[in-house]
């Protein structure tokens, strides 16, 4: 070869270096998020606890739940906002001192008011650290191993859900209710100090003010749809409470989106949702939130009404799903994702996932190995679609804009589990009241134990009050199902449409290369004079 060939050789780049920190990195994100999850479920078991110690009323009682629900719903598109433009690592850092500093005012709180205080402050905590540990995450890792990193991170996630009840019923066994709370401390210390050496700073690039009027919107328009949500269980669809918050939130709602389409510097970027992958992985992920948090809902009453299991032991029977989740996310999602792509992975995945639904629907009372391995396929199956509905949003989505899309996702698919709870407890309550036996109504439909007590001591009257919940329960799971399978086939197919527009674009672009050649794109030699590096003057 001639030297000036040689020289007009543009030098291939060489492949960027990966972080030798990278999985430390992913361990600290995972265990941040992993109190975060475990946090929301341990409380459960607490509550008659809390509730006898600190003689909180059940008004209080439910402000200690949702504080935390509202706060962290209401906050998170704005915390991703302002994580992208004041910095990722500023935000991880503030939402684990806060949240960790919540936790412990929770743990030694000496009434229901300082509870619910705490409670919101883990809120703020939350709403920064959720979408900060995926958006730090596809920043870390290259295009090669995310797969493998997003899938260990939804088995965390996953895998924390499942066992809050468990950990949450031995500590109970063992100390006061204060250290569901105080658990939290020692890793939110830790991961403060390992935070601060491993990760770098990343930001939005663009020096853009705060969108402080986007910000009051989304907060105001989503605290009341989530209000409006889980306000269903107890006073039902048509109560003016729920209705009034309701009609708040869709108003803020669409005040938001036409405030954002005009703002020189928005929070959230309308054109995002312009991208049919990021289109189909965030409404594929509210419907399939929507089934999987109101099945297992279901799934909670079918252990304990019928089965006869106390909390904990419900609780317990679920760890097969965790294990499913744990296996098929971090060993098999990766793998399906790179023979058989996005689109069609997402489709196996909730193709199990209903599989296992319709299994433990159906499952008798008595066999708890048919009941296992429903849970086994449904934890499976959410392994598998988890991963990479969220990969698929990542890569979507702009790198400076990681945090903001990550909470959108995590705002929508709260919405999608609370109306799932609604939507199908609203279903359950309906089916009851129709197959209740004659002289039992009004109030004893609301929920088994109601219909129970009045039933009294009329065993055939009991007999048939428990057939006619199972019967009731049976319709709504399968309905939940049915949910899981179409919002999945959905999500699906606008990720399989997206990818066949990619792999048609990146051949479109490929061939225009080799049209052009080496010079310059409109096919005419380059003969600029070529530096060192490979670029031409």
């Amino acid at each position: 070869m001639s030297q000036q060939s040689s020289a007009s050789a543009p030098l291939s780049p060489a492949p960027p270096q990966r972080d030798p920190r990278r999985w430390w990195i992913l361990a600290v994100l995972c265990s941040s998020l992993f109190v975060i999850v475990l946090d929301n479920t341990i409380l459960n078991v607490a509550i008659p606890s809390i509730t006898e110690q600190l003689d909180a009323s059940t008004a209080q009682i439910q402000w200690t739940i949702n504080a935390y629900t509202l706060v962290l719903s209401g906050l998170l598109i704005t915390a991703g906002g302002l994580s992208d433009r004041l910095g990722r690592k500023r935000a991880l850092l503030l939402g684990l001192l806060v949240f960790g500093v919540g936790s412990a005012i929770g743990a030694f709180a000496g009434s229901p008011e300082v509870l619910i205080g705490a409670r919101a402050l883990m809120g703020v905590g939350a709403a920064f650290l959720m979408p900060g540990t995926l958006a730090v995450l596809v920043r870390t890792f290259d295009n090669e191993e995310r797969p493998k990193a997003i899938g260990i991170w939804a088995a965390v996630s996953s895998v924390g859900m499942a066992l809050g009840p468990v950990l949450g019923g031995f500590l109970l066994d063992h100390f006061w209710w204060g250290v569901t709370f105080l658990i939290n401390v020692p890793v939110a210390v830790v991961g403060l100090i390992a935070m601060g050496a491993l990760l770098r700073e990343s930001k939005d690039p663009v020096d853009a003010r705060p969108d402080l009027i986007g910000a009051l919107l989304c907060t105001v328009s989503v605290v009341a749809l989530v209000w409006a949500v889980i306000s269903v269980p107890g006073q039902g669809w048509l109560d003016p409470e729920t209705l009034g918050a309701g009609l708040l939130g869709l108003a803020g709602a669409t005040v938001f989106v036409r405030w954002e389409l005009r703002a020189p510097d928005p929070m959230l970027d309308m054109t995002m949702f312009k991208n049919p992958k990021f289109r189909g992985a965030v409404f594929g992920g509210i419907l399939s939130a929507f089934g999987m948090a109101g099945s297992l809902f279901l799934l909670t009453q079918d252990l304990q009404f019928l089965r006869g299991y106390a909390p904990l032991e419900a609780g317990a029977q679920l760890t097969p799903m965790a294990v499913g989740v744990l296996i098929s996310s971090i060993l098999i999602s990766p793998r399906v994702v790179k023979k058989l792509g996005i689109g069609k992975g997402v489709a196996l995945g909730v193709t199990c996932s209903a599989t296992g639904l319709l299994t433990v629907a159906l499952a008798p009372d008595d066999g708890y190995l048919v009941l296992a391995a429903g849970l086994l396929l449904l934890g499976g199956g959410a392994g598998i679609s988890g991963p990479l509905v969220a990969n698929a949003l990542m890569s979507s989505i702009p790198p400076e804009r990681a945090s903001t899309g990550s909470g959108v996702n995590n705002t929508l698919q709260e919405l999608g589990s609370g109306l799932g709870v609604g939507v199908l407890g609203a279903v359950l309550v309906a089916a009851f009241s129709q197959h209740l036996p004659g002289g039992l109504g009004g109030a004893a439909a609301e929920s088994f134990p109601a219909a129970v007590a009045a039933a009294g001591d009329d065993s055939g009257l009991l007999a048939q009050v428990r057939d006619s919940f199972a019967d009731s329960l049976t319709v709504s799971q399968l309905i939940g199902a049915a949910a899981v399978l179409l919002g999945g086939w959905l999500a699906g197919a606008l990720l399989l449409r997206a990818d066949r527009a990619d792999r048609a674009r990146a051949a479109a672009q490929e061939a225009d290369a080799a049209t052009s050649g080496p010079g310059r794109a409109d096919g005419t030699a380059d003969d600029r004079p070529v530096q060192p590096d490979g670029r031409g003057e």
